[in-house]
């Protein structure tokens, strides 16, 4: 009887030690908390949303505000961790807690999870200025003999063969960007969200947004975390929700003159 008794408890520690690790497993707000930091992964190279300001060198922008002020509601420090697009879905899951802005894409929610999302943007062709009377809508730039430049990593990569199968796709790698080539004269045009092309031609008198009669791909964004931690994402959705009644987004976009 005894050494039945024996082997059942056996059976049942063997369940409990293939059962613990998950049971165990520690929500990335309890080490947050602990560690009194939270980590950012960031490419620091969308603009206004993260961006370097070169005087400075420090990281600024309506996604640095967002999460200084998720820090500082959690009573915790922010560290910004350097990543670039093609990594920054897989990076989450070990390297930060949470990412920058990024678009709902579902290649990256195969291996990342997502917070909810808090604004919205769409794609909008970028050309040089001195070619603005050629390009005149998404058609124009639909033609054999037109080079459209990417960056890897980017929604804008994956959907570029979609709306240009006529044109040469050229994939850039960063630290480069796809509207440095615009730039350049090695691409007649780059594809980016409305956001950040609106920004560039501000900032660069050579480049021009094309005026298209309808922006594309209209898409959320939010910021990524590790799949699978609930605990994480469900304390940032609250937050989110919360700053959302109170109009912090409101005053984000208007301090960086976003408009969704």
């Amino acid at each position: 009887m005894k050494k039945h008794i024996s082997r059942a408890l056996i059976a049942l520690s063997c369940l409990f030690l293939l059962a613990s690790p998950l049971q165990a497993q520690q929500s990335r707000l309890d080490s947050i908390k602990a560690d009194g930091v939270l980590r950012v992964g960031t490419p620091g190279n969308w603009k206004p949303m993260s961006f370097r300001d070169p005087a400075s060198n420090q990281y600024v922008g309506f996604d640095v505000d967002l999460v200084t002020k998720l820090a500082e509601d959690m009573g915790v420090k922010v560290e910004f961790v350097p990543t670039d697009w093609k990594s920054i879905a897989i990076a989450v899951a070990d390297k930060y807690d949470i990412s920058t802005s990024a678009s709902l894409s579902p290649a990256r929610a195969l291996v990342a999870g997502y917070t909810n999302p808090y604004f919205r943007v769409a794609d909008v062709p970028l050309v040089s200025q001195r070619n603005v009377d050629k390009f005149k809508d998404w058609d124009d730039l639909n033609k054999a003999g037109v080079t459209i430049a990417v960056t890897l990593g980017t929604v804008q990569e994956q959907r570029a063969a979609a709306l240009f199968p006529n044109a040469t796709i050229r994939k850039v790698e960063e630290p480069a960007r796809d509207w440095q080539e615009v730039i350049s004269g090695r691409a007649d045009a780059s594809m980016t969200s409305n956001t950040e092309a609106g920004n560039l031609a501000s900032q660069y008198p050579e480049l021009s947004v094309v005026p298209v009669t309808t922006a594309k791909n209209p898409t959320p964004i939010a910021m990524l975390v590790p799949r699978g931690d609930q605990q994480w994402i469900n304390f940032v959705n609250h937050w989110i929700r919360l700053q959302n009644e109170r109009g912090f987004f409101e005053e984000l976009k208007a301090k960086w003159s976003l408009v969704d």
